[in-house]
């Protein structure tokens, strides 16, 4: 018997299917669409088995609808732009495109050693000026719209590399590259108006039945929906008033001080003559602006001396504070403080010595006091003179009429979201194709005149966005007027890259973004993949994008919902390796700015190739250095535990590796890396082999044709629920009842179906077993067999047989058989005549098909 070689058979199938371009898809086929997708990524060098299993379970997906005789788009790109390739430039000094581009053809050979069932026709980067020409056309349909503005808005400033950075890259204070201070800042910015879709993408999550609940929760808070009141505080002595929004008008009575944010306009004024609070504003600009960094950071405030008025009880005033937890980009850039019931608002009154009145408590515990954390719960109102006593719904109801009625206030509903600002200070990314005009102001860029190219000579020797700097590019002819203008320096939002992606994929044709009868025929999109890590920002802004289409008119209505169905894979995880060696003065030098200048030692991360296994433990391969394993984490290449695929496919196979991160765990759950997992599945294609090439037989065998019924039927259902591990579990069934069945007719009719069951999660081999067992063409474009509803009926039962209720025997019936019958095949078993031996049977208790209980005496 030949022993299979997967590399042999990898290299020759993966050929096959290319030249016969077996996964094209064809939008003008008459088969049933269907759209198999997972989020395209970001070239970085290297793939791991995190994409392995990522890809391979659409890629399961995928398969299986082409043999069940749906024409499947499944397509593959990148999204390219980023920061990564932008630091890659500084670090390594190389071009940021030329980095991408040959990290996409390593990747690209990475994962086309998998096997998948990729169109790979319709590949494309996000960084190709053919698709992001595109992609500028829309933004301008978009400003035509009315969906795209420009406004001056605070960001996150790093002053060495002189960018605007993300709350994420702000760690305690500065910039996660440079390490310096970061700093607020005003700059102009432009943005896009998902606000005037939160309505549509809030409601429309409950459209989305095949989405987890957990990102649909995700994505709803996010939006915030919220039915608040608007109010004005009067404050003593000017005639100018306080605006603040509440989702929380019942708590009033609980007020003990006012809030505004650094950056509110009468902050601003009252700095103008006041040294110490311009001193302060400043601080809090250096401060982070994510709602994490708000919670965590230490709650300070600046007194203004001024007083408002109590809108419920006039007698009553409050401080108002200029407070570093409050910003502008919330509500008004105003509060009313409520300790009592608000964790933040209670940081601050402890901190400053404010009033910490408890107006909501459980039955009970109304006079209870206030401790450490705040009361957020349910209850009814106490001390709020007319409100005591009212449920909170009751009572915010009861403010908000109130309010409306004497004309101070207005019931309000809110949205936490907030428009899309998509302009990022950098050079890798989509150029915003507008013109400045000092005589026509925004100009945009004719459409004749798009794609507005990136330069390819560009100098990342300067920290910044070397599109501000360079000698030529920026400084062009006004459309308008014909005088000297400036392009736009900055890009946009690689966010806004993700946002259609899969429009293009759709359609491809070389004078639009797409085509709409041919968006109609695919989208949406059938079975979405990917990390739970993007189910707010991009899902989000995707549901946007479509949105705004329709709205334009560019796309239908009904597909305003880009993704039928949603599923986040769990990660691949290992265990983390690290070394600790004594520090040199490099390292120190390096590091001085935030390590102890005498630390000694310095811990680094290492690979699981860069270490070995000795009997003396784990040992660091370059430099003989004691190995400290860590916990089991999310595959990264912070923390260097990741496996690279190449090298495990090259010994054992793609199949092998295919059908692992299929195995054991659910997919939607982390599946731990390990070396025996990927032996075990080897073994498994080993198996499978020897049924192929094992003595063929004649004559009939029900019983290993039931089983491979059963499987199909089962594996079908396991394929339309994802449940790759069950699917996995059903094969290895099928294939232990063929090796224990004798050569026959049916056994080797279970084998050919066994192959064609297994050929979407392992289609090298099953190519091979196809063809050796005579298929007729390609399994991939074989038809999925169909189960035998009659052979998925049981016609036998094993039925258990106690004797005075204690379990002694099984015996195997006809189902359904009389009583009298599975009587006689009870006291015809030796166990149950040793059993009842020198006893008198008083009673046989038949439960039919499940149960006999002989109680003897």
């Amino acid at each position: 018997m030949t022993s299979f070689d997967p590399a042999k058979a990898d290299g020759k199938w993966q050929a096959e299917w290319a030249g016969r371009e077996t996964f094209r898809a064809d939008t003008a086929s008459e088969r049933p669409k269907r759209y198999i997708l997972e989020m395209f990524p970001y070239p970085s060098g290297r793939i791991h088995m995190g994409h392995v299993r990522n890809y391979t379970m659409g890629d399961v997906l995928a398969r299986w609808r082409k043999m069940a005789g749906d024409e499947v788009l499944h397509p593959m790109g990148w999204d390219a732009f980023g920061m990564p390739a932008e630091n890659a430039a500084m670090e390594r000094g190389v071009h940021p495109e030329g980095w991408t581009r040959a990290n996409i053809e390593a990747m690209r050979a990475q994962l086309q050693t998998l096997g998948l069932a990729i169109d790979w026709s319709r590949e494309f980067a996000t960084c190709d000026a053919d698709y992001y020409g595109h992609e500028q056309a829309l933004f301008l349909k978009f400003m035509e719209a009315g969906l795209v503005y420009r406004r001056e808005a605070y960001v996150n400033w790093d002053p060495v590399d002189m960018t605007v950075l993300a709350n994420e890259q702000v760690i305690d204070g500065k910039g996660w590259r440079s390490g310096a201070p970061v700093e607020r800042k005003k700059l102009s910015q432009w943005f896009l108006k998902i606000t005037q879709f939160a309505d549509e993408l809030l409601d429309g999550l409950g459209t989305l039945e095949n989405w987890p609940d957990k990102v649909r929760t995700m994505q709803a808070n996010w939006i915030g929906r919220s039915r608040g009141l608007t109010f004005r505080f009067r404050i003593e002595g000017r005639d100018e008033g306080l605006e603040v929004y509440t989702t929380r008008p019942d708590t009033m009575f609980g007020a003990s001080f006012a809030g505004i944010a650094a950056d509110h306009p009468l902050a601003l004024k009252l700095a103008e003559d006041n040294a110490q609070l311009a001193a302060f504003i400043e601080e809090c600009r250096k401060s982070g602006t994510s709602e994490a960094d708000l919670e965590t950071a230490e709650k300070r405030g600046f007194d203004t001396g001024l007083r408002v008025i109590h809108p419920l009880d006039e007698t009553i005033t409050l401080p108002v504070f200029v407070a570093n937890f409050v910003l502008m980009d919330y509500g008004t850039g105003a509060i009313f403080g409520c300790p009592a019931h608000d964790q933040r608002d209670l940081d601050f009154a402890r901190k400053y010595a404010l009033p910490v009145p408890r107006v909501v408590a459980p039955e009970g515990e109304e006079n209870a006091p206030i401790g450490e954390e705040a009361y957020t719960g349910p209850g009814k109102l106490v001390n709020s003179e007319w409100l005591t006593g009212m449920d909170v719904a009751d009572a915010i109801a009861a403010v908000i009429e109130k309010a409306e009625a004497e004309g101070w206030g207005e019931g309000t509903t809110q949205y936490r979201l907030r428009d899309w600002g998509v302009s990022r200070q950098r050079y890798w990314g989509t150029p915003i194709p507008i013109i400045h005009c000092d005589d026509c102001g925004v100009v945009p860029v004719p459409a004749d005149q798009l794609p507005v190219e990136l330069p390819k000579d560009v100098d990342f020797g300067t920290p910044g966005n070397p599109l501000v700097r360079h000698p030529s590019w920026k400084q062009v002819d006004c459309p308008s007027c014909g005088g000297k203008a400036e392009r736009e320096t900055d890009t946009l939002d690689t966010f806004a890259d993700s946002s259609w992606y899969f429009l293009r994929f759709a359609s491809q044709p070389e004078d639009r973004p797409f085509d709409p009868k041919a968006i109609a025929a695919w989208l949406p999109v059938d079975q979405y993949i990917g990390g739970v890590e993007h189910a707010i920002l991009h899902l989000l802004y995707a549901r946007f994008w479509t949105r705004a289409l329709a709205h334009v008119g560019m796309i239908e209505s009904g597909l305003t919902e880009p993704f039928r169905q949603l599923f986040t894979q769990g990660m691949v995880t290992h265990e983390t390796y690290s070394v600790t060696r004594p520090a040199t003065d490099e390292d120190r030098r390096i590091w001085g700015w935030d390590k102890d200048p005498g630390a000694d030692y310095i811990t680094e991360w290492r690979s699981p190739a860069e270490i070995k296994r000795t009997d003396k433990g784990l040992i660091d391969k370059s430099t003989g250095l004691k190995v400290l394993v860590g916990r089991v984490e999310k595959m990264s290449k912070s923390k260097k535990n990741t496996v690279d695929p190449e090298p495990i496919i090259q010994r054992y196979g793609a199949d092998a590796v295919r059908w692992f991160v299929l195995s054991d765990s659910p997919p939607e759950r982390d599946l731990e890396w390990s070396e025996a997992g990927i032996e075990g599945a080897s073994r498994f294609v080993g198996r499978l082999w020897r049924l192929v090439t094992a003595e063929a037989g004649t004559g009939d065998d029900e019983a290993v044709l039931k089983a491979a019924h059963r499987a199909l039927a089962g594996v079908t259902e396991d394929l339309e629920a994802l449940r790759f591990n069950k699917l996995v579990a059903r094969c290895y069934e099928l294939t232990g009842a063929i090796e224990k069945a004798k050569p026959s007719k049916s056994r080797s009719e279970a084998i050919r179906m066994l192959v064609r069951i297994v050929a979407p999660a392992m289609p090298h081999i099953a190519e091979e077993a196809w063809a050796a067992l005579g298929g007729e063409g390609l399994v991939a474009e074989a038809a999925w067999p169909e189960a035998d509803p009659a052979l998925l009926v049981d016609d036998s039962v094993t039925i258990a047989v106690q004797v005075n209720g204690k379990l002694r025997d099984t015996v195997d019936a006809a189902k359904g058989a009389p009583r009298e019958e599975i009587e006689a095949l009870v006291m015809a078993r030796e166990k149950i005549a040793a059993a009842t031996e020198g006893k008198t049977v008083r009673k046989v208790i038949v439960v039919p098909d499940r149960l006999v209980n002989l109680v003897v005496a």
